[in-house]
């Protein structure tokens, strides 16, 4: 009986020792959308930089940005919004084709930014933009695709980004 005892608490000790922290990643690619689900409240999911991962905006921490349907003019126009209180946006630069936008986005290592906007508005595909978190930490985005319609008679919109965090408070990035 000790001998088993023993056995099973030196497997025990490999296998705690064996568990690997996953380092959480900086960079990727990843898509978000402005579909509202409902609990006690209505929610969206959207991305957590910090978190590399999706995340309820009434999460603790909320999300960093959502995607947004502006139905204040025709067409609808997509935005990213940030729930940080403070403008978070800067873009960089709308290009003519993907490979345009991600040469762009690639040999961005150092943003000086003049201005920061309250929302990356209008998003379009081929857009490289900066995003400041409310920790004072930034991100690149380079959008790789929209998608801007009606769904169940609702305003639907949905983007891809591919996206690379500096979670350092400088606005220098790795180069690839």
């Amino acid at each position: 009986m000790k001998t088993k005892v023993v056995i099973i608490s030196v497997l025990v000790v490999l296998f705690s020792a064996c568990t690997k922290v996953e380092k959480t990643p900086t960079s990727g690619t990843v898509t978000i959308d402005n579909t509202v689900f409902q609990s006690s409240t209505y929610f969206v999911y959207g991305f957590s930089f910090s978190e590399a991962k999706l995340v309820s905006n009434l999460g603790n921490p909320g999300s960093d940005i959502i995607v947004f349907v502006n139905t204040d003019n025709t067409p609808y126009r997509l935005t990213l919004q940030a729930d940080n209180l403070k403008p978070s946006f800067y873009k960089v630069g709308d290009y003519d084709n993907e490979s345009a936008a991600k040469a762009a986005f690639d040999n961005l290592s150092l943003v000086e930014v003049p201005r920061w906007d309250d929302m990356a508005d209008p998003l379009n595909t081929n857009q490289v933009w900066i995003y400041r978190t409310g920790n004072d930490n930034y991100a690149k985005i380079r959008i790789v695709s929209t998608v801007n319609e009606m769904r169940l008679n609702l305003p639907y919109g949905e983007c891809t980004f591919q996206w690379v965090y500096q979670p350092d408070g400088s606005l220098t990035f790795p180069g690839k």
